[in-house]
């Protein structure tokens, strides 16, 4: 397995321009603002936060759906923002996205077979048999029998649903998937299917996952590197062992607290958090996460933290190593 990363990112931004009102003018959504990482070939980067800490918004980015406002995305070694036409055409095929919502992700009036020979017709010159070739081949590597092959996607459940758009993702072998919630709206008993299934396929073909989630026990078992992001700005970043041992950053550790764990040994004390997620809008100065944080201080209200390296990871906090070492003065309640 090469080492050399799949997908490169520094400093992504993208931001948006909003109309407030009818007479208020127009705003800015710094929907995402300065995501740096790298992917290598079969290893997973688990993105997590609440919603709208800009999770999907970095996935529209890697999938080229949308273009940074700023910053450089390297896929293979090649910079999207300077990619013609041909090489952005390839450079779409090699990542590929599972949606969330298996019910609204696939076309109700096509059939299974059409649905997953349609990335073949679009982007290559195979003939119908060796299309019809491959889809039943992938259907066979995700758990699909043949004869679903000339079904609709309404005779499936949910768990079938992202089978097939699983199958869809891997039909043009692609290097890279980034899978966006892909079993958050899927009962709790098929959950573990589906992501065996994913950990397979990455093991089977050397896929790199971008897996973005909200839930940080989904990701605890398949994540190489973790990085936890709020309301548009990575706050921690590093090897998934590490960040789920000792989270150093406050957010982190309200996530992992809030995650119910059947173990007590894995149960932590629980970190109120105060308030809701700030408009994007209208962010607070300094840290995003200070009106919210147990140990704020009048520093984290003024002063923007930046990534910077604690105990074997990043982490955007001004007060991390007091934190760590159980000094830093607590402004709110912590219950146990």
């Amino acid at each position: 397995m090469s080492d050399a990363p799949v997908i490169e990112a520094e400093n992504l931004t993208r931001h948006y321009q909003v109309r407030r009102g009818m007479f208020a003018g127009s705003a800015t959504v710094r929907a995402l603002d300065g995501a740096s990482f790298s992917l290598a070939q079969g290893q997973t980067l688990a993105v997590v936060g609440e919603s709208g800490c800009g999770k999907s918004t970095l996935a529209r980015l890697v999938t080229l759906i949308e273009k940074p406002t700023s910053g450089r995305l390297l896929i293979d070694g090649k910079d999207v923002r300077s990619a013609n036409s041909a090489e952005l055409r390839e450079l779409r095929q090699a990542v590929q996205i599972i949606f969330q919502d298996p019910y609204g992700s696939l076309n109700p009036r096509k059939k299974v077979g059409a649905i997953l020979e349609e990335p073949l017709t679009i982007n290559t010159r195979m003939s119908t048999a060796e299309k019809r070739a491959r889809a039943e081949e992938m259907m066979a590597r995700v758990g699909l029998r043949p004869e679903y092959y000339g079904r609709y996607p309404h005779m499936f459940s949910g768990g079938q649903r992202q089978r097939i758009a699983i199958a869809r993702a891997l039909m043009l072998q692609p290097r890279v998937l980034v899978a966006d919630e892909p079993v958050s709206a899927l009962d709790v008993s098929i959950r573990a299917q589906v992501l065996n299934l994913l950990m397979d396929l990455q093991e089977e073909f050397k896929l790199a996952y971008l897996f973005i989630s909200h839930d940080l026990s989904v990701v605890r078992h398949i994540a190489d590197g973790v990085m936890v992001m709020y309301l548009g700005r990575p706050v921690e970043h590093g090897p998934g062992e590490t960040i789920f041992a000792q989270p150093r950053h406050p957010y982190t550790q309200a996530l992992l607290a809030s995650t119910p764990a059947v173990d007590p040994a894995r149960r932590r004390r629980r970190v109120t958090l105060s308030g809701e997620l700030p408009s994007p809008l209208d962010p607070p100065s300094g840290c995003a996460f200070h009106g919210r944080c147990a140990f704020a201080t009048d520093l984290c209200a003024k002063d923007l933290p930046l990534l910077r390296d604690v105990d074997g990871r990043q982490v955007a906090c001004h007060h991390a190593e007091a934190i760590a070492a159980g000094q830093a003065p607590v402004r709110q309640a912590v219950r146990a």
